[in-house]
């Protein structure tokens, strides 16, 4: 019951802190010393419980009148950075389990094959249990008539109320206690079944290098930030489709029943392919993976907004997107373990650097969903979009068509624009990797 304005202030203050925590995060996670558990793992082993707790409050309701903004704001805050805690060492690990560039390329096809059947798992549970919760859609004044718009409207504003609201309270902390719970087991999965090889440890810096020597280093390393740029649009055209698919099925084309099975089509298609990217990768190079995998969106992208409203088209173009989002989940990460090798060869001396990379890169993926929700947030609202309304103006219909179609399109071809310059192709791969032995 906030007000959205606030809500999107919460939002935009979580999204800034993360600027913060990411790279500091990556800092000191590259000056911790060697433990019994490894490097990495004692950051994910302690953050887990609290991360937990932080996310359970989140969706937890307080029995205060005032202060409310306050409490969700902290609570999204430290929950924010616990996440980070997890994430930065989490996807770091691909560079202390193996030297090897094929083995680190397995592994990274495994760790995102498993965070997009995650995402499907959360879309599902969330979905499942709070959609049981019947929030009942309000007529706009227009068609319910002026002569009883203002009582129909207060009529149903009370039965919503009074009935559907406790039970979505309690749908919301449910769906919390179960995805905190699948927290919990995958943690102590990685805890248990992941080592860090000591031989990662002589990749801690000798000298100690400050937060702003490393992080002029890393940003000053030009294949790093070129990817990086070409990462940032092709994720925020899928964020923006992903972002507003259920709206535009639920107005735009009217399949309001179906929303969540359509976007279920996209996540599973998504998964199931990340082995068929990983094979072509491999057979034809990451770069040429990159331009065929994620373009191959556009022309269903197109499609979508083009025809009439038909559902067998909606599923096509729905498992067609999960293959190209397959494509702009794995690749750009495959792709990073290959940058820092770059970085290290034009660097001899300088080590320890593995958790900052991965930290901007982590801020990069939180940063383009914020700035997704922000834009659509915005425009939607600029079109006149009403909350719960059984029926959109013509505006927002057309607006919904925009972002799930026209601008995700236009950011593909800039993205792919942007990794042309990206200069780490097959050939120079293969020469790092010799030269890389040779150097060891």
């Amino acid at each position: 019951q906030l007000d959205p304005f606030y809500a999107s202030i919460i939002l935009f203050v979580g999204r800034a802190w993360d600027a913060i925590t990411d790279p500091m995060v990556g800092f000191f996670i590259s000056k911790t010393s060697w433990t019994r558990f490894g490097r990495l793992m004692p950051w994910i082993i302690f953050s887990t419980p609290f991360a937990v707790i932080s996310y359970f409050l989140i969706w937890f309701v307080p029995d205060i009148s005032r202060g409310q903004v306050m409490w969700y704001l902290v609570f999204y805050c430290i929950f924010q950075t616990l996440v980070t805690c997890f994430h930065v060492p989490y996807s770091a690990l691909t560079m202390f389990i193996s030297r090897e560039q094929s083995e680190r390329d397995s592994a990274t096809a495994y760790r995102m094959t498993v965070e997009v059947l995650g995402t499907v798992l959360g879309t599902a549970i969330q979905g499942q249990i709070v959609g049981k919760v019947v929030t009942p859609c309000i007529e706009s004044p227009l068609f319910i008539g002026k002569t009883n718009s203002s009582v129909a409207m207060e009529e149903l504003n009370m039965t919503h109320d009074t009935g559907s609201l406790t039970d979505t309270r309690n749908a919301y902390m449910i769906a919390a206690g179960v995805i905190g719970g699948l927290y919990i087991l995958c943690a102590v999965i990685l805890s248990v079944g992941v080592r860090e090889k000591r031989e990662s440890s002589e990749l801690q810096s000798d000298e100690p290098v400050s937060f702003f020597q490393g992080l002029k280093l890393v940003m000053n390393h030009g294949a790093y930030i070129k990817l990086i740029a070409g990462f940032l649009f092709t994720s925020l055209a899928f964020m923006l489709l992903e972002g507003n698919f259920a709206l535009f099925c639920t107005y735009t084309l009217g399949f309001r029943n179906e929303f969540q099975n359509i976007l279920l089509a996209i996540m599973l298609s998504a998964t199931l392919t990340i082995p068929l990217w990983q094979w072509f990768l491999t057979r034809f190079g990451k770069k040429t993976a990159v331009y065929v995998g994620i373009s191959s969106a556009i022309p269903f992208l197109i499609m979508v907004a083009v025809l009439d409203s038909n559902l067998i088209v909606t599923y096509i173009v729905a498992v067609a997107a999960g293959i190209s989002v397959a494509a702009a989940f794995l690749l750009p990460w495959s792709m990073l373990p290959d940058v820092i090798d770059d970085f290290k060869l034009q660097h001899p001396d300088s080590h320890g650097h593995e958790a900052i990379f991965f930290s901007f890169y982590v801020f990069f993926t939180k940063f383009t969903s914020g700035v997704s929700l922000g834009i659509s947030t915005l425009s939607l609202d600029f079109a006149g979009y009403q909350t719960r309304g059984c029926s959109q103006p013509s505006e927002v219909n057309f607006t919904l068509k925009m972002l799930v179609s026209a601008v995700p399109v236009g950011l593909i071809l800039l993205g792919l624009l942007l990794f042309k310059l990206y200069p780490i192709d097959e050939e120079k791969r293969r020469k790092n990797k010799k030269a890389l032995q040779d150097l060891r």
